[in-house]
């Protein structure tokens, strides 16, 4: 492996593991292409190194803010094996962690964060996973407004040109099991933006690809066989049974969105049903359809 040959030639090499270690500053950090993030101490490298490393390793920034003190103390309930530390932290409401992902390099944390914050009624704490990744830690009251994190999205993309994922998790009250929904919600994010294109996504709206990515490879392809049979590689037909889903099977409000007439949607589904036997103008029929949409991804 590169990452074994690399260390043969520096032997300060380590990984970073997201809440073991710290991306020292006395270290070179660079991305490998698995995304494993590698550090080199700067003794062993010269200037012709570093610059060898950068053609084929990506070069990884660590200028994070310092951290605020409502930041530390959720760090360290999240980090912390000790169980005295959650008595710590006051809630006085509900929250939700809320996963963000940019591109890397894309954008300094720094700016990153002072540009979030000025797009929330009060501060949030903000904990990176890397210089890519991260949670929002949203504090909620009765009486604050929905946040939308779909106009976020255009208002940093409009003012610092900065392409951005949202996976805004479930509400909860209280740090029971806080340390496993962390982490839980991070291996969820990954998988999610994987299989779907959407730019916001629901903990809700996951469900269903979390479940389909806990079952094997061969028995997805089952699934999306046996269900969609003749049409499993259909791709028009499959985008408007995937539209027809998304739009709470109402035909008037699918046929906007497909640019397709009323009568045209409903003769394509009649086609299905006559093909299949599945008739996914019923819920319960029509959810089917979509996890063998999803198996098929």
């Amino acid at each position: 492996m590169m990452i074994d040959q690399l260390r043969k030639i520096y032997p300060s090499l380590i990984s970073y593991s997201e809440g073991q270690n710290q991306l020292e500053r006395t270290y070179k950090w660079f991305v490998m292409d698995d995304n494993e993030i590698i550090g080199i101490h700067e003794e062993e490298l010269t200037a012709k190194d570093a610059s060898v490393l950068a053609t084929f390793l990506l070069p990884y920034q660590i200028h994070f803010h310092v951290l605020t003190a409502e930041e530390q103390q959720w760090s360290k309930v999240i980090y912390s094996t000790e169980s005295n530390v959650a008595s710590e932290l006051k809630l006085a409401s509900h929250y939700r962690f809320v996963y963000f992902s940019i591109k890397k390099n894309e954008i300094d944390p720094i700016v990153f964060k002072n540009a979030i914050q000025e797009l929330f009624a009060k501060p949030v704490p903000i904990l990176w996973v890397n210089g890519f990744e991260g949670i929002i830690i949203e504090e909620q009251t009765v009486s604050d407004e929905s946040i939308s994190y779909e106009q976020i999205i255009d208002v940093l993309m409009s003012d610092l040109y900065v392409n951005i994922n949202f996976f805004v998790g479930p509400n909860r009250k209280g740090l029971e099991g806080v340390s496993q929904h962390y982490n839980s919600l991070l291996t969820a994010a990954k998988s999610v933006f994987v299989n779907s294109n959407k730019r916001v996504v629901t903990y809700i709206e996951a469900v269903p690809y979390l479940l389909i990515n806990q079952t094997e490879q061969n028995f997805r392809s089952d699934i999306s066989k046996t269900i969609l049979q003749e049409y499993r590689d259909d791709e028009e037909t499959l985008k408007m049974i995937e539209a027809f889903v998304r739009c709470n099977l109402n035909l008037s409000e699918t046929s906007k969105v497909l640019h397709m007439h009323r009568n045209s949607l409903q003769y394509r589904l009649d086609r299905f049903f006559e093909k299949t036997g599945i008739d996914v103008r019923q819920f319960h029929q029509a959810i089917t359809v979509y996890l063998a949409l999803l198996a098929r991804k």
